[in-house]
């Protein structure tokens, strides 16, 4: 496989793995309307889980070994409990469009731990746009509070400094299990931590859900915590951490655009200058950063 073609296949599973990740916001704002947050946060990650197995056992897929697994429940820790759990909490308080603003400083962690984990060394342009756009941010998110932060901006941070982690040592072990098996052993190795909460807080009865919120479960269950994964770690592997994991900040035009259509909320025009900004600062981002020179392995795939 030839640079070009790499560079054009880990930008195109990147940007599906956002696409599907840029929803998951106002999905989630609809399903804890009428389900308990912890529910929300933890219980599409047992949804994902049984697909998983099932997905696991029909292709056949070898076990991890050894320190994988180790690694395989750190990265369950980042991206299937405590991102999805904190970012849910958030969600009872603040708008989806908000929350969107500020979950697009994971790439600034994503790049951190990829040069931690992975040894990966983005250049000064890359430090520089990344650490702007992050930076505009944070700003936007103490004007929006007037001044101080929230508790769910709190949560939030928190949240993407756990999706950070995860992401890069999820596509450090997609070089190595591939980048669906990832995902789905991660999610399997998860489930005996969330079943009893997910059990605890989940609703009486199902007949009091509203379709709304289902639909908004079922989003955050199959595609934001499973398919979605797919992609993203597949982009991640082939075309760097850094590189692909800047396309990220990308998102929260998807999801402001979402909360407008699947909301209603309003779009200030504050939102929109700080992701165009974002944007700019993807582009230079990219330009930038090479393609790492070790590529990612098919065999596994």
């Amino acid at each position: 496989m030839n640079i070009r073609s790499i560079k054009w296949q880990s930008l195109f599973f990147g940007m599906l793995g956002v696409l599907g990740f840029s929803l998951t916001l106002p999905a989630t704002k609809l399903a804890v309307v009428d389900l308990d947050p912890t529910f929300v946060g933890l219980g599409r990650a047992v949804i994902a889980a049984g697909l998983a197995a099932i997905i696991l056992w029909i292709a056949k897929a070898p076990k991890p070994v050894g320190r994988q697994w180790l690694r395989l429940g750190a990265t369950a820790m980042g991206v299937v409990v405590a991102f999805p759990l904190l970012s849910t909490w958030a969600m009872k308080s603040v708008p989806a469009a908000h929350g969107a603003v500020i979950v697009g400083l994971i790439p600034l962690f994503t790049a951190l731990f990829g040069a931690w984990l992975a040894g990966e060394r983005p250049g000064l342009l890359f430090w520089l746009s990344t650490i702007v756009g992050s930076t505009v941010i944070v700003v936007f998110s103490f004007s929006f509070s007037e001044g101080s932060f929230q508790n769910a901006d709190f949560l939030l941070l928190c949240a993407v400094v756990a999706g950070g982690f995860g992401y890069a040592e999820g596509a450090r072990l997609s070089r190595e299990l591939g980048a669906w098996q990832t995902i789905s052993w991660a999610l399997v190795l998860s489930v005996p931590v969330l079943i009893i909460p997910v059990c605890i807080t989940a609703p009486k009865s199902i007949s009091t859900l509203g379709w709304m919120s289902f639909l908004g479960f079922a989003y955050v269950s199959v595609v934001s915590m499973y398919l979605a994964f797919f992609a993203w770690y597949k982009g991640l592997a082939m075309g760097g951490i850094a590189r692909v994991g800047q396309l990220q900040l990308l998102q929260p035009f998807l999801t402001l655009i979402g909360a407008t259509i699947i909301l209603d909320e309003v779009i200030y025009r504050s939102q929109v200058i700080v992701a165009i900004i974002v944007l700019i600062c993807v582009i230079v981002g990219r330009i930038s950063l090479p393609l790492p020179k070790a590529q990612y392995s098919t065999e596994s795939e």
